[in-house]
């Protein structure tokens, strides 16, 4: 009786010690799978506590392997709740969501355990990530039924769930429903209106907020850069440092965002300098792609490439604007010759920096070269072609006059992408540019199928048929648009005085700016 009274202590003892390495000196998958076959050797892999230990370290580890944490979830007799919510909580944050569902109806079906509010969120997380929360809508219910909704953790996942998805009457329902939202509620709904294109009630909500965060800010800064409202992200940031909240490294991204859709040079200057003052901002590749993308928008070439120049690590995307960048600014050659570099490297090009290489053949009207990096992007890089790369070739040959082969590639690429109004734009041009009228007009039909209100093709026809002499079919063209009430959309451009951004519309004259600095505006230009 004596040594079945003193074992399990001793077998108490060793499973503690070893649960205590797991905790403490466990840093990675190799470590804990040393520790597992110990586990596993003595009996003990089956025991609901280690295992629930080990499946934690499992899926709260960088390099987590979530089919081992599978396999050792499969092995456990009878799961406690720790378990359920592990397991499904780690699949959740997997490429297989579908997984914590199907895990979900397993437990409510071959289990005696019951889910408890610590299950919910990481269901809701789940229909988020696979875009389903009109099924996500049925879980509501029993939350609903258990008295759950208006718990914080769980009413917070599933506004995300709705408002990621798209369901916004079915979230604004739930926000409104509960009289005490805390921060994390207010953040999502504002950032799901704004992911939905509703700036106007995002910025609504963001001007209700009781306490607004650095989240806050940084949301609504996002927001309008997502929704082309560059100016007023840039007002918004204003307003962020007039109350002293700190920029961010995700604030700073979507500034040097709107910056450069602006050409607002010395605001993203000012950025710049700030991530050098900051080094708790560090500048990782995210940062220095978007100082790239800034500069080269800005016309400033030189400082995107002494910023890609003096980067501690140069990502894909940072090679990439930079090839860009030179290609779109006039530096063709310097673009191939990058392009040429990231070849040489131990990072291989993608689908992003086929468009820039091409890019620059189309600026050089480097024919033959543009389709040398086609076929290569194909055969020797196995990368599909996209509707981009597709323009790009289309739009050198057309502009090196070589009109039927641009029709080819037209014909050839219906099996796999449908051609967009640039593609249809770039042919009708060249056709227009090279006297093929009767291809053109095909182009313009077919640019007329894909955007009836474009502009474009009725004015590249008039101009074809007027260079050709045909002035009744070029007034035809402009009838026609007069009947359908299609216009020109007016040239915009925009210009920073005193670090602000001035707006102005072709033929326009109602901007303030024109009559107090029309000297200093004319003189900028000159």
């Amino acid at each position: 009786m004596s040594l079945l009274t003193t074992a399990p202590p001793i077998a108490i003892s060793v499973q503690s010690s070893h649960l205590s390495t797991l905790e403490t000196q466990c840093t990675n998958l190799r470590d804990l799978q040393m520790v597992h076959a110990h586990f596993i050797k003595t009996g003990q892999s089956k025991n609901s506590s280690v295992a629930s230990r080990i499946l934690s370290f499992c899926i709260t580890k960088p390099d987590v392997d979530i089919n081992y944490a599978y396999r050792v979830f499969s092995q456990i007799e009878n799961p406690n709740l720790f378990s359920w919510n592990t397991i499904i909580r780690g699949f959740s944050n997997s490429s297989i969501p579908k997984m914590s569902i199907l895990l979900f109806i397993d437990m409510l079906v071959n289990s005696s355990v019951q889910p408890q509010r610590l299950t919910y969120p990481s269901l809701f997380k789940a229909y988020s990530q696979l875009g389903k929360a009109r099924d996500g809508a049925q879980l509501h219910g029993r939350v609903i039924k258990q008295g759950l909704q208006f718990d914080p953790f769980v009413r917070n996942t599933l506004l995300c769930m709705y408002s990621s998805c798209g369901y916004l009457p079915e979230a604004r329902k739930c926000f409104n429903e509960d009289c005490f939202m805390d921060a994390v509620a207010w953040n999502t709904m504002l950032m799901g209106f704004a992911k939905c294109g509703k700036i106007d009630i995002a910025r609504n909500l963001f001007d209700e907020m009781p306490v607004r965060n650095q989240i806050s800010w940084n949301s609504m800064i996002s927001g309008y850069v997502r929704n082309g409202k560059w100016a007023e992200a840039l007002l918004v940031f204003r307003q962020m440092q007039d109350e002293n909240i700190q920029p961010n490294e995700f604030t700073v991204v979507s500034l040097l965002n709107a910056s450069a859709r602006l050409g607002a040079l010395k605001q993203g200057e000012w950025l710049h300098d700030y991530v050098k003052r900051n080094p708790q901002i560090e500048m990782n590749t995210i940062i220095v792609t978007a100082l790239i993308d800034m500069y080269c928008k800005c016309g400033i070439v030189e400082s995107a490439w002494i910023v890609f120049d003096s980067a501690p690590r140069k990502g894909l995307s940072c090679w990439n604007s930079m090839i860009l960048g030179l290609a779109n600014n006039g530096h063709g050659n310097k673009a191939i010759e990058m392009f040429t570099r990231l070849q040489r490297s131990n990072i291989e090009p993608d689908k992003v920096s086929f468009i820039g290489v091409l890019t620059a053949c189309n600026h050089l009207g480097s024919v033959i070269k543009a389709r040398d990096y086609f076929r290569l992007m194909i055969n020797e890089y196995r990368i599909k072609p996209s509707i981009e790369h597709y323009g790009c070739l289309v739009d050198t040959l057309s502009r090196g006059g070589l009109i039927k082969e641009a029709e080819e590639v037209i014909r050839n690429m219906k099996g796999m992408v449908n051609p967009d109004a640039v593609i249809w734009g770039s042919l009708l041009w060249g056709c227009n540019r090279y006297g093929k009228l009767e291809l053109g007009k095909w182009a313009a039909e077919k640019l007329r199928e894909v955007n009836s209100n474009e502009s474009s093709g009725y004015v590249l026809m008039h101009n074809g048929n007027a260079a050709n002499g045909d002035f009744e079919k070029g007034v035809k063209e402009r009838m026609l648009m007069k009947e359908k009430k299609i216009g020109k959309v007016p040239g915009c451009s925009s210009i920073e005085i005193d670090g602000q951004i001035h707006e102005f519309v072709a033929s326009g004259n109602c901007h303030s700016i024109i009559q107090s600095k029309n000297h200093e505006i004319f003189s900028l230009l000159m």
